[in-house]
């Protein structure tokens, strides 16, 4: 998948007005799986993905495997994108669609096991489903 492509599902399956936008949540949401992802699994994934969205999972704190509820990522991605916190986990479960697409399913795979049983509903809900944050 290109990077314009996936900013362009991205911004489609989310209903959002720019490619801007889109952009934007797709950054705040793949920053904060990087953050809560340990060692080079951030960098695995990217590895499948274009340069422009690859960057959004090789950061500084990439791979630090900072430990937070599924909660506290919608909270830290609605910080990111600056956006209301239903907005954010509306937009984080879009461009987790958008990823497991983009990527192999042993690399989605791998991600997962390095998550608490919590983080299911996100990877399984996708844009259609009725996941809301505990806010």
């Amino acid at each position: 998948m290109q990077h314009d492509e996936f900013i362009g599902q991205v911004q489609n399956r989310a209903h959002l007005s720019s490619r801007g936008d889109a952009e934007v949540a797709t950054r705040a949401t793949l920053e904060t799986l990087a953050e809560r992802l340990a060692g080079d699994e951030p960098f695995n994934a990217a590895a499948q993905l274009p340069r422009g969205i690859a960057n959004y999972l090789q950061h500084e704190y990439a791979g630090m495997g900072t430990r937070f509820s599924l909660d506290e990522f919608f909270q830290r991605v609605s910080q990111r994108e600056g956006v209301e916190l239903p907005n954010a986990v509306y937009h984080a479960r879009v461009v987790i669609e958008v990823l497991r697409e983009a990527i192999s399913p042993g690399e989605i795979n791998d991600i997962r096991s390095q998550l608490p049983s919590e983080y299911n509903a996100l990877f399984d809900a996708g844009s259609r489903g009725g996941m809301r944050a505990n806010a």
